[in-house]
């Protein structure tokens, strides 16, 4: 199969040209049973696709090219190369885009082969993960831990973004009314980035949710924008532990979740000092670091 060069890659998506279609259908009807006070009616369902998706990395060594996997993940149909990006960079693989030559297709369409780019060292034994991650957990267990050491050290002192509380408040909802699959099916997660104003720049969904963070980061890894560095990130769900390590790998430094953060999603934003806020809705939210960055207006 040919090797498509990253230019010749599908464009990405912005918020405001969502396609209610897509090639790679992520969404797909089911008949089903309705027992409701109507009665028990037969009618049609729309229900999220869920397939795994191969990542493949080819790279370069004295003897040749060489090809091996480096994990499955359970994943919605769609931006794939987005996907495989954004898990390459937020395990520390690669650090940017002109890391990566080409990307393409495998034998099938759940699988993507991601060539790095000529003289890139890779420790294949480092970064494999020889497990299957399931759509709710990006990370499990010991794995989990372990990978910290993959990740680079974020500094986020740097950092000059400051969003006010109440701008905060009004992120899930302009999130939610701008998930187009989630309306339609009820079964997938969202990440989007927002600026410090308020306005939601990009969007992303998947039935799992450190997928759609990594298709989030991997869009913006491709298309060199919008700048992590200055968006707050925001997920529909609990904030868990492999969630704010993908943040803090793309140094985002303003976490917002939907639901509730886990004790140790808590201590590693307090120990980089990332800005983390859950239980986020209109009529408020929690706190649990990085208050500085909170700036009412």
């Amino acid at each position: 199969m040919a090797i498509l060069p990253m230019v010749a890659m599908r464009k990405i998506c912005e918020v405001n040209d969502i396609p209610d279609s897509n090639v790679d259908k992520p969404m797909t009807l089911y008949r089903i049973t309705r027992f409701g006070s109507e009665g028990i009616v037969q009618q049609d369902d729309t229900l999220a696709v869920e397939e795994p998706l191969e990542i493949r990395l080819r790279w370069q060594r004295d003897s040749g090219w060489e090809e091996e996997p480096l994990t499955i993940t359970m994943r919605t149909p769609g931006n794939d190369e987005e996907l495989a990006a954004g898990l390459l960079f937020s395990e520390g693989i690669i650090r940017q885009r002109t890391q990566i030559l080409a990307m393409h297709r495998g034998d099938n369409n759940n699988a993507i082969v991601v060539q790095l780019a000529s003289g890139q060292q890779l420790d294949m034994k480092r970064f494999q993960r020889h497990f299957l991650s399931t759509s709710s957990c990006g990370v499990c267990g010991k794995m989990a831990i372990e990978s910290l050491k993959l990740l680079h050290q974020p500094d986020l002192d740097q950092h000059t973004l400051r969003i006010d509380p109440a701008t905060l408040k009004t992120l899930p909802e302009k999130l939610q009314t701008r998930q187009s699959m989630f309306q339609k099916t009820g079964g997938v997660h969202a990440a989007g980035l927002f600026n410090a104003g308020g306005e939601l720049l990009l969007l992303r969904e998947d039935v799992g949710r450190h997928n759609a963070v990594d298709k989030l980061i991997g869009a913006c890894l491709l298309e060199g924008k919008p700048s992590m560095r200055d968006c707050v990130l925001l997920v529909s769900g609990r904030a868990g532990f492999e969630l704010v390590q993908k943040a803090l790998a793309a140094d985002i430094a303003v976490m917002a979740a939907v639901g509730a953060p886990t004790s140790l999603a808590i201590d590693m934003a307090r120990s980089y000092g990332m800005t983390l806020a859950g239980f986020v809705k209109a009529s408020g939210f929690n706190c649990y670091s990085g208050e500085q960055r909170l700036h009412q207006e």
